[in-house]
């Protein structure tokens, strides 16, 4: 080692500089973190003359050594506390627990030079921080321990974060703020509306409010194939023709599927009439081109379609031909029709026991019965409901609908609640059907056009029917 002046060994003790090549400090960095030792620099000469120009290294160094105290350790002290630090870290088996094993042996260490050094006498001493350096211990993995094992997750085991693009709405998205709202039905709600320039919306009026509700009801879906619904009474003139027209119109002018109106009737049946356009054709045609219908375009040149989109299947004009069709040729048509409506209305007969009257009992899915508000009328209906519940039919009967139509104009002779408190305990529901001058000239009939009382009667009867082919009634 090459020997400094003495002015220069003054200096550089003066300021507390120890020599590098003099104490080894280099192991007691130990990975990032710092410990805190008193260290006593020795108090420099007042006079440079008095520093030994032969000053002895070995000696130096054991001066400096003694000042430090414990904290700064020889070659050999530091080796020793590096291997007792590695010792323990091997002694740490898992993984997991490794870093801190040698950690607690660092500080274990690091207490002890701090104790060895507190119990020397105290000295003027000047506190450094001294960066201790970690020895980083290589850990062998075994092939295992990276094994991934793959398993498949069901839907609902998948992040709960994650969403699907069903859950982006419209009532989620769109900002309530921005959204145009529809003006509310009402006179007096329409009029705060507009006054308060369309910030003030109560919304609508109670009957608005009912009418929407009843849309609704008749709107509502039916899940599967084609439903058939025939449209009873065994006693002409009360009326059974005009409920199947006000059923089918309220039931398309609120439904967005096709409904149509078949008329069974072999004697004559006058359905076609009922609408204000009529297409000419027969269900006489539709039997005799079935097996070329391959498209709802080839069955709208024979049915007639009303302004509510009903559709009407007529029957044929001339008794005598109308008088052949049977039960062969009511199926025929009917499975043409299940393949391109929701909803087949079947207007029939006074005959029952007549062979369409049994196919059309077949299909069946609710039953119509129309009853007039008088006695023989009302006996005549309820043999009806007897006859089918003895042949056959009973739990069509529990999920029909009874009509007590009336076809006279001022009040029935016949207590009207009598009579329907003796159907409800027999059917599904009971709807009144009010007297309609316009239905009653038998005219046309436009569903628009009629008594507000007479259209609102028929909304609730197609609500009634489509309830009765969502839920059938139980016993």
């Amino acid at each position: 080692m090459a020997d400094r002046s003495d002015p220069e060994r003054a200096e550089t003790e003066e300021h507390g500089i120890l020599d590098e090549e003099r104490v080894d400090t280099s192991g007691i960095f130990l990975g990032g973190s710092t410990a805190q030792v008193d260290v006593t620099l020795p108090v420099p000469a007042d006079d440079d003359d008095a520093i030994d120009e032969d000053f002895d290294e070995t000696a130096g160094q054991g001066r400096i050594a003694a000042a430090l105290g414990t904290a700064v350790h020889t070659d050999t002290a530091e080796a020793e506390i590096i291997d007792d630090v590695e010792d323990t870290a091997a002694e740490q088996t898992d993984t997991d627990t490794h870093d801190a094993g040698i950690e607690d042996a660092v500080e274990d260490a690091l207490e002890d030079a701090v104790a060895a050094h507190e119990s020397e006498p105290a000295a003027p001493t000047n506190r450094i921080a001294v960066p201790v350096a970690q020895p980083v211990r290589a850990v062998e993995q075994s092939p295992a321990a990276f094994d991934v094992t793959l398993a498949s997750k069901r839907l609902g085991e998948l992040e709960v974060s994650r969403e699907g693009a069903d859950v982006l709405t419209a009532d989620r998205l769109l900002d309530p703020h921005h959204v145009a709202k529809v003006e509310p039905e009402g006179f007096w709600q329409s009029v705060l509306y507009r006054a308060s320039g369309t910030l003030i919306n109560v919304g609508d009026s109670k009957k608005a409010r009912e009418r929407k509700e009843l849309t609704r009801r008749i709107a509502a879906p039916l899940p599967g194939g084609a439903r058939f619904v025939p449209v009873l009474s065994r006693k002409g003139g009360v009326g059974k023709t005009t409920v199947t027209t006000l059923l089918g119109m309220a039931l398309a002018d609120a439904r967005d599927d096709r409904v149509v109106a078949v008329d069974a009737n072999p004697d004559r049946g006058t359905l076609a009439e009922r609408i204000a356009r009529t297409s000419g054709k027969t269900i006489r045609d539709l039997v005799r081109i079935k097996d070329e219908v391959v498209g709802y375009n080839d069955l709208s040149t024979i049915v007639a379609r009303d302004e509510t989109r009903l559709d009407v299947l007529a029957s044929d004009a001339d008794p005598r031909v109308s008088e052949a069709f049977g039960d062969d040729d009511y199926r025929a048509a009917a499975e043409v029709a299940a393949h391109y409506y929701s909803v087949v209305l079947t207007d029939t007969g006074t005959g029952i026991v007549h062979s369409v009257m049994s196919a059309t009992l077949e299909r069946a899915d609710s039953l119509v019965v129309v009853a007039g508000l008088s006695i023989d009328e009302a006996r005549l209906a309820s043999e009806t409901l007897t006859w089918l519940e003895t042949n056959g039919y009973g739990d069509r009967v529990r999920n029909a609908v009874v009509v007590l139509n009336t076809t006279r104009p001022g009040s029935p002779l016949v207590r009207a609640d009598e009579v329907e408190a003796h159907f409800r305990t027999r059917v599904r529901s009971v709807i009144r059907m009010p007297y309609d001058s316009h239905i009653a000239s038998g005219a046309a009939i436009g569903f628009h056009e009629i008594h507000p009382a007479t259209r609102e009667a028929a909304r609730q009867l197609a609500a009634a029917v489509v309830e009765s082919l969502r839920v059938p009634a139980t016993v």
